[in-house]
């Protein structure tokens, strides 16, 4: 909501204003006198055929490979250093590029930017692993991208950017030890009611229900954990959930007992979608429940878990994407981290996109606190400029939690992120321990919070 570190402790009314202020400038950056028209171009690449949408994507793809190699530091030392060794590859085509591990990123951020003059929007984002990166974008890559928000997701189910909505986030917008409503804050600029995952316990689900009420709420969008845990309450204890258009889930996978459980307490359909804060790869669910990739977001290749060869279409593997929309930014061939399979298959809904499958990833656990609240997303703790290059939350029992931190240059700040836990999480023993390394699984990946216990 509001980048403050005490945002969350201002009085309501304030909080009201301060939110609706930080939303309208939000909206500055998303959107424009053109946005509509972006949707609607959008809306129409979805009458396209395959062949099309593949001939412009290798339109785009041929001017972003060639900016990239001018005029990107990373990618030109590169290339000049092919070619003292004698690569005369080709940088018109794509698989000639090498596959861009996240921690290249994470550690260089400078090096992937052009020297543009734009004003930039500096967004800060843990990932799904827990290691924070710095990405910078344009106001006309935001606007691009959230034109395809509002064709793709809204439109697509027959919502708009002026319908109230909520969404159900890792936002802290008041103290964690705050026992009474509210639990969330009206962002009148966005329309939109922002409730905090860390105060929904079967005690106060009610308080969420009558808030979303009161609101005259439309869509509901949130974390697939925190929604279950409001549709179980609900459930248990007889509450009733408003009647939504739908909900919309994002941020983590959503499992099948997860969208039974949600669709079962809102009694509404259940939209999944993908992306992330890179901007190099999205998708979401059309009517007929296939997830279908967004041609503009990106290109998407799957690979190999242990090496860069392609996986064979239909096969799990390594979601390798490279973005259409940051020209100022471009990540190309990069490594998302997630896994995940690809089809090329006729869908019921007529659209030719091709389709993500199960996603394999994002399959962070969920903090159970003393009092029964679950808490599935951990990383605003790690979206700031404290130099941390990865971190793990493990819940050992019910009273502690453990933090296994890879230290970054200068880190000092045990007790400042002790403090950001105990806000989300309450008055539990945290015992931060410093790593070399955050042990990995078998595909190479870690969980950002893992968590030992179960229920009270």
């Amino acid at each position: 909501m509001n980048p403050t570190g005490i945002y969350h402790r201002l009085p309501y009314p304030l909080k009201v204003a301060a939110a609706t202020i930080w939303g309208g400038y939000l909206n500055w950056w998303r959107y424009s006198k053109h946005t509509e028209a972006a949707v609607d171009e959008a809306l129409e690449k979805d009458t396209w055929h395959r062949e099309r949408i593949e001939a412009w994507q290798e339109e785009k793809l041929a001017k972003l490979l060639s900016i990239a190699a001018a005029e990107v530091p990373y990618y030109s030392n590169y290339w000049q250093s092919q070619r003292r060794i004698g690569n005369r590859s080709s940088i018109e085509v794509l698989k000639n590029w090498p596959v861009l591990r996240k921690e290249i990123v994470r550690e260089n951020p400078q090096l992937f930017k052009t020297q543009s003059r734009k004003l930039f929007y500096r967004e800060h984002t843990s990932g799904t692993t827990g290691s924070p990166l710095v990405l910078w974008q344009s106001r006309s890559t935001l606007q691009a991208w959230y034109s395809l928000f509002e064709a793709r997701i809204r439109r697509w189910n027959d919502l708009n950017r002026s319908d109230r909505w909520g969404m159900l986030g890792g936002q802290l917008v008041t103290p964690f030890d705050r026992k009474d409503p509210p639990f969330w804050v009206w962002n009148q600029a966005s329309r939109q009611l922002y409730l905090s995952a860390y105060h929904l316990s079967e005690d106060t689900a009610s308080a969420y229900a009558e808030a979303m009420h009161k609101h005259r709420l439309v869509y509901l969008l949130g974390y697939p954990s925190a929604l279950t845990a409001l549709a179980e309450f609900a459930l248990s204890k007889g509450i009733s959930l408003p009647k939504l258009k739908c909900v919309i889930s994002n941020a983590e996978p959503l499992f099948d007992y997860q969208r039974k459980i949600i669709a079962h307490a809102f009694q509404t359909r259940i939209v999944n979608t993908y992306g992330m804060s890179e901007l190099v790869c999205a998708a979401s669910e059309c009517s007929s429940g296939s997830m279908h990739l967004w041609p503009e977001a990106g290109l998407v290749e799957i690979l190999a878990e242990e090496s860069d060869t392609a996986e064979p279409e239909g096969s799990s593997g390594r979601i390798i994407a490279t973005g259409l929309l940051n020209q100022d930014m471009p990540l190309i061939r990069y490594d998302t981290g997630d896994l995940g399979a690809l089809a090329h298959r006729d869908c019921p809904c007529g659209r030719q996109h091709p389709i993500l499958g199960e996603l394999v990833g994002r399959m962070d656990e969920m903090i159970i606190t003393l009092d029964g609240r679950k808490i599935g997303r951990l990383d605003p703790v790690f979206k700031t400029d404290i130099p941390v290059r990865e971190a793990q939350i493990i819940q050992e029992d019910l009273y502690s939690i453990k933090v296994l931190l890879v230290p970054g240059l200068g880190y000092d700040h045990d007790s400042l992120l002790q403090q950001r836990l105990r806000e989300r999480v309450g008055d539990m023993k945290i015992t931060i321990q410093q790593v070399r390394e955050i042990p990995r699984g078998a595909n190479g990946k870690f969980r950002a919070v893992i968590s030992h216990v179960k229920e009270p």
